[in-house]
């Protein structure tokens, strides 16, 4: 790994994941995986685990991959992902991923997974310096995992390298504001939640530059969707659940305590601070 990508995963990703309202809040929430679900209008916003399925569902299916091919999940968390393709795709699914935990619970479930668990295995690596040979996959996705990467440039040109010529590149991903179009205050609160959750990409990460930077590295963006108001729901939820126990910790000067809730209420409070967007683009 890289120093700076490796200190950055170390000094900030690792501890907020392991932070004691992390842990509990994925587990008891979303069974430990972490990242939105799909919502289709006038759906309840507490269905959770099927929200999930289908965000997962229409990121394998973008990827528009035939069975047997070769996939890279970038930050596959506890593989919950990468079972979801495997199953859908036909696709033999690879997951990396640097906390060493959740590698252990990917392996585990897979192992007693039905349907796609046989066709996924699961690294500890570091998506900036993969250990793969170059053209390894037919396709990569990221599952909003690419906003903690202290370095999107290195992290693109590797996934770049480890694809096959026209391979499929899939990003579920947030974008920001740029601070001059947001109020002083609605661009602190962005600010304070990027540092806190370890997402410093996203900052960087204004709204059209993801697209920039993947011509930049030689991918050809094919679609760009604004899935925000399919995923506001659950960020609604997340919000009516953080407001008391983030209104309790900023009663006594500590709402940076409980990142999750803050991060719940703040979001959908400021909800003109981001976007969330599904991304395709080809290797060239």
């Amino acid at each position: 790994m890289s120093e700076s990508s490796d200190g950055h995963y170390r000094r900030c990703v690792a501890p907020y994941y392991a932070r004691l309202g992390s842990r509990l809040g994925y587990a008891m929430l979303l069974s430990r995986t972490r990242h939105f679900g799909w919502y289709e209008p006038g759906e309840s916003p507490w269905r959770f685990t099927l929200a999930m399925r289908r965000m997962e569902v229409i990121a394998a299916r973008k990827l528009a991959l035939p069975p047997g091919s070769r996939v890279l999940d970038a930050g596959c968390g506890v593989g919950d992902v990468a079972r979801t393709v495997a199953r859908v795709t036909g696709a033999e699914v690879t997951g990396v991923d640097g906390i060493a935990s959740d590698i252990a619970i990917a392996r585990r479930r897979s192992a007693d997974a039905p349907g796609g668990g046989g066709r996924t295995r699961f690294l500890s690596a570091d998506y900036h310096e993969l250990p793969f040979p170059d053209a390894s996959f037919d396709g990569l996705y990221t599952m909003e995992s690419f906003v903690h990467s202290a370095d999107p440039k290195r992290a693109l040109a590797e996934f770049h390298r480890v694809l096959r010529p026209r391979g499929r590149l899939g990003m579920l991903e947030y974008s920001s504001t740029p601070e001059g179009r947001l109020t002083p205050a609605a661009y602190t609160v962005l600010r304070r939640v990027c540092e806190l959750s370890a997402m410093p990409a996203m900052l960087m990460l204004t709204h059209g530059r993801l697209e920039q930077l993947l011509d930049d590295a030689g991918f050809a963006v094919e679609s760009v969707q604004d899935a925000t108001p399919n995923v506001l729901p659950m960020l609604r939820a997340f919000s009516v659940l953080g407001s008391v126990p983030y209104g309790l910790a900023r009663a006594v000067g500590h709402g940076d305590a409980l990142v999750n809730a803050m991060s719940g209420v703040e979001m959908y409070r400021h909800q003109e601070t981001w976007r969330y967007h599904i991304y395709v683009a080809t290797k060239r």
